[in-house]
Order: structure tokens, then sequence, then C-alpha cells
């Protein structure tokens, strides 16, 4: 299944997720550090949505109380 999240306070706009049985099948960043955005969206495709929620919560980007990372993970707790 494919979901849109919209970010908040992070430099990302948007985000498209695709999960099945459990699975992060494919994550597209909009916006925010496209490199960075990138290599989390490798990493954590294959994973299992619980998985990639436990390694990415709570982190932090900077000054801010959330990062992109942080972002996907609540992102993937609405998916659930």
């Amino acid at each position: 299944m494919k979901y849109q999240y919209l970010p908040q306070g992070t430099c990302s706009r948007m985000m498209d997720i695709e999960v099945e049985d459990g699975i992060v099948k494919n994550v597209n960043f909009q916006g925010g550090c496209h490199g960075n955005l990138q290599g989390i969206a490798a990493l954590v495709t294959g994973m299992a949505v619980e998985d990639v929620i436990a390694r990415l919560e709570g982190i932090r980007c900077g000054h801010k109380l959330t990062s992109c990372p942080d972002q996907l993970a609540r992102a993937l707790k609405e998916i659930q």
C-alpha cells in the first residue's frame, strides 16, 4: 500500500512511503538533504516497519525536536 505523509518541523516537505505485509518497500522524500535522505531510504527498504520505528524514532536534527528519520518513524507508526 502507498501512503503520503506531510512531515512537521523538518526540511523535507513530503514523504511517499510504500509498505507491504509489514515491510517497507520504498520511501521517497521531497525536499530536505537529498543525499542523506536517499541513504536513509536505501537503508530502510526491506526492513520490517517495527524495526525502522525502533531505530529512527527520537532522532533529532540539531536544535530541532525532530528530524526526517524521526518523522519517517512517526509516519510508519500511523501506517501501522
